[in-house]
């Protein structure tokens, strides 16, 4: 990159700042892992809390000057619990992988087994030893999947928990369609003395709508996340525990802080406890509509042509869609994501069931959660298809159909499912 003066730096990150906005207020935001904040979130956010520190607890701080961070972390815990239905809730975590490396911290020790999903059927990364489970030096076994299914194999994963007895037994994907058959895998777990954790990043939002399923009475001892994917958050995370014992409590809330974060972004948890507020009066709609669009959109690729994943099971039953568009590792799926953008329609490659490189996939991973945030139903989802049919089957002029897609998006500008900023006066340093 060319060398450039300290005043053209600052220029030409906001200038690219404001180009990714006019992407995406222009476009289709459709990465399975992102969401867009509400007015009021993003007040709490760009706040005095930015540039602060609150090392420790509510009441049991290291610095000075938090009362007032006190209210608003405490404030988001007792949220936190309501919203999830969970006796334990640490809101410190800056993400779901900080999340999981916290969980792991708690719950095991280096050289110890996990098993959990492989990165090829659709596990995180943090799953894996190239992530969190590596940085804590645990030895993972993944589970037989059931590609039908897109799930694992429940006898299959329930024999491997009970041989290998493992430490922590690990379920929640990325690419993550269908509820987990959790209280089978958690019952093998429990009968050899594992603890079952479940990451439910990506679902997060649909598990506190009541849409999925219910992790902490299904079996799982711990649950982490994100709260920026189906929770519409900002960035950052959560880890809630259905343990009610409180020094099982305080050794989670250790593994966040001093385990693995110092300052934690305390303007992203004003944020979050916005959010969880917001998703208490909003969250059981929003949720409903996640997934009522996803079948939707799922059944018009399908009805376009599209080879859509897991048609024995209605396509989905989460915020995700996954598509197929060429032979195994041919990398048709980062062929069809670059087409795409072009278009306007922001998405990302993804490996599917038989794919082994990650660069050179075959399928998409699509997500109907931001575009359901600003209103959009069942019919838009309909329109969308034939935008993807347009681009990728009948190769149409993208310029034309991206003409299209932002004359769609003009009419979907207004973030729903939350508060009217309107409704909350201004407040000095906000």
């Amino acid at each position: 990159m060319d060398s450039s003066s300290p005043r053209d730096s600052v220029n030409r990150v906001l200038e690219a700042t404001s180009n990714s906005a006019r992407l995406y207020g222009n476009g289709l935001g459709m990465i399975a892992s992102e969401n867009i904040i509400s007015p009021n979130v993003k007040r709490a956010i760009n706040s005095d809390l930015h540039g602060r520190y609150a090392e420790g607890l509510p009441g049991k701080r290291y610095y000075q000057g938090c009362e007032d961070f006190d209210t608003i972390e405490s404030l988001g815990i007792d949220l936190a619990k309501k919203v999830f239905n969970a006796p334990f809730a640490n809101i410190q975590s800056t993400s779901g992988t900080v999340s999981n490396i916290g969980a792991l911290k708690a719950l095991a020790k280096p050289g110890d087994s996990i098993t959990a999903v492989s990165t090829a059927d659709g596990g995180h990364i943090s799953h894996a030893r190239m992530g969190a489970v590596g940085l804590r030096d645990l030895h993972v076994s993944t589970y037989p999947w059931d590609e039908n299914r897109m799930e694992p194999d429940i006898d299959g994963s329930c024999a491997l928990i009970r041989e290998l007895k493992p430490k922590i037994t690990l379920v929640g994907q990325s690419v993550f369609l269908f509820p987990t058959p959790l209280k089978e895998l958690a019952d093998a777990a429990h009968e050899v003395g594992s603890t079952v954790m479940y990451d439910g990043a990506h679902v997060l939002g649909l598990i506190a709508g009541g849409v999925f399923q219910d992790p902490l009475r299904e079996g799982a001892d711990v649950m982490t996340g994100s709260s920026h994917k189906t929770f519409p958050g900002p960035q950052g995370g959560f880890l809630l525990s259905s343990n009610e014992d409180s020094k099982f409590q305080r050794k989670l809330n250790n593994s966040m802080f001093p385990g693995v974060v110092s300052s934690y972004h305390l303007h992203h948890v004003a944020g979050k406890v916005v959010a969880l507020a917001e998703f208490e009066a909003f969250g059981k709609a929003y949720a409903q509509d996640i997934v009522k669009n996803a079948q939707a959109f799922a059944q018009a690729l399908a009805a376009e042509g599209f080879d859509v994943l897991a048609e024995s099971r209605g396509y989905t039953a989460s915020h995700q869609v996954l598509t197929r568009h060429g032979d195994i590792d041919s990398g048709a799926g980062a062929t069809a994501a670059a087409l795409l953008e072009k278009a306007g329609i922001i998405t990302n490659m993804n490996m599917l069931p038989g794919d082994s490189k990650a660069m050179t996939p075959s399928g998409l991973r699509l997500g109907v959660q931001e575009l359901t945030r600003v209103g959009m139903g069942p019919r838009e989802m309909e329109e969308v298809a034939s935008f993807y049919a347009r681009v990728l089957l009948q190769n149409e002029d993208v310029k034309a159909i991206k003409n299209d897609v932002h004359h769609l998006k003009s009419d979907f500008q207004h973030v729903q499912y939350c508060f009217d900023s309107e409704d909350f006066p201004a407040y000095e340093g906000m």
